[in-house]
């Protein structure tokens, strides 16, 4: 009994790469360990986009970025094999799940909330508070995860998503030929382990780029832009009451979002028990932050519905009449809902449709062609 209790726990522990047998050995037929750094000019970041961060970039190998790709896309991470994390983040669908409010797990069971976009993540931040006070960074809507290496593993064992085991999971990808050359190519040895997998997941993420999106064509003087657009980004940029007053939250250029963590008014409610989601504060605690979820980039939000992040708008325009006539005012909303204390920015239709014409400029047709964030397993 004693020698098969070994046996049993020295399995589990080779599963998760920490036995103490394991030597590095490369599989047979891979060249010595020689990753390839990642450059910006193999990333192509698109026009638009701010210089893309020199720490993020030398965390970034080719290969590792490719061994993200091919596990990302494997669904055999899932308990019954049928969900990889492209099934609810669709990358001709702006990198989320479709039309679906919120996605259905393996076992038919619906989360709670809208899958979010992932690109541009190179340029999160991780989970802080500002000296000003404002939660900032983290992933999920919730900001549960400080960081993404911490966010990537947890769909793999949440009950309502993937199902598994993270032992599972690694047993199953630890059982793949192309896996253990993939692995010793990206990180000088064939074994994956829960750290080696997060790093090529958060590689691969880091290099999903959009740009290139008719606002930036217009601001970076490479074509002309439609008058439309034009208005409504001179509203969208202007401060109450002469405009939109967006620009606190989703900062005009670059990323158009704070990655900050903020109550936009969407809720009339003025105690805990009123709320079905607390957002960030299930996770803190603190009552300051009932209500509060990350600030979604604006980028592809053509692509990206429904909206909120309980996908509770399924056009674009329901999310600007929330903004214009929904606003809630309560000691739970931000303070920067200008106009809150008025129930929204009263515009007229007007003015929401060259709001609506400029956000729809934002949109990057040529994400979901980009051959580098296709699937690459054979179908």
């Amino acid at each position: 009994m004693q020698r098969f209790l070994s046996i049993v726990l020295l399995s589990a522990l080779t599963a998760f790469g920490i036995g103490c047998v394991h030597e590095p050995v490369p599989p047979t037929g891979t060249p010595g360990f020689s990753p390839t750094p990642m450059t910006v000019g193999k990333l192509n970041v698109p026009l638009g986009l701010p210089p893309f961060p020199a720490d993020v970039l030398a965390t970034m190998t080719e290969e590792g970025v490719e061994l993200g790709r091919h596990l990302f896309f494997d669904p055999g991470l899932s308990a019954d094999s049928t969900l990889s994390c492209a099934g609810c983040h669709h990358i001709d669908a702006g990198t989320v799940d479709g039309d679906n409010a919120v996605s259905i797990g393996i076992d038919g069971i619906a989360g709670t909330r809208n899958s979010m976009p992932l690109f541009n993540l190179a340029y999160a931040v991780d989970f802080a508070i500002t000296t000003e006070g404002v939660p900032i960074g983290g992933f999920f809507w919730d900001s549960r995860a400080q960081t993404l290496k911490d966010q990537v593993l947890m769909p793999i064992e949440d009950p309502i998503e993937m199902h598994n085991t993270l032992g599972d999971a690694i047993a199953h990808v630890n059982r793949m030929d192309v896996y253990r050359s993939m692995f010793w190519n990206a990180f000088g040895d064939s074994l994956a382990t829960p750290d080696r997998m997060a790093d090529a997941l958060a590689q691969y993420l880091h290099s999903i780029l959009s740009g290139n999106a008719p606002f930036d064509r217009y601001i970076n003087a490479v074509e002309f832009w439609d008058d439309d657009a034009l208005d409504g980004y001179e509203s969208f940029s202007a401060l109450e009451p002469l405009g939109a007053d967006c620009i606190h939250c989703h900062t005009p250029g670059g990323l158009f979002t704070t990655f900050e963590i903020r109550n936009n008014a969407l809720e009339p409610y003025t105690r805990k028990e009123q709320f079905t989601d607390l957002g960030l504060g299930a996770v803190t605690g603190d009552t300051i932050d009932y209500g509060k979820f990350k600030v979604p980039t604006l980028r592809n939000i053509a692509l990206t519905a429904p909206y909120m992040h309980d996908g509770r708008f399924a056009t674009l325009r329901e999310v600007l009449e929330h903004y214009n006539e929904g606003l809630h005012e309560t000691s739970f909303s931000d303070p920067l809902m200008k106009y809150a204390d008025q129930g929204g920015m009263q515009f007229s239709e007007a003015d929401l449709d060259v709001l609506e014409a400029f956000l729809l400029s934002l949109t990057d047709d040529s994400l979901a062609l980009k051959p580098q964030y296709q699937n690459p397993w054979p179908e």
